[in-house]
């Protein structure tokens, strides 16, 4: 398993933060994923055998999100 911090531009509320949680952990090989808003950052515990990183970004961004970082 791994870790994956993503810095995140365009959540206006906890709400934007559970729209992601909820996108991230439908892909394949995602264990976990934590999204906080005050934070800007969403972390994710996921299989990079079933699911790259790159995926994961395009589930953020996929409703208008932008990924402008990652640890």
């Amino acid at each position: 398993m791994k870790t994956a911090i993503f810095k995140i531009e365009g959540m206006n509320c906890d709400a934007c933060a559970n729209t992601i949680k909820g996108l991230v952990e439908k892909e394949p090989g995602v264990r976990m994923a934590t999204v906080s808003f005050d934070e800007g950052q969403a972390r994710i515990l996921y299989d990079p055998q079933a699911v790259s990183e790159d995926r994961l970004v395009a589930a953020v961004q996929k409703p208008g999100f932008r990924v402008v970082g990652r640890q």
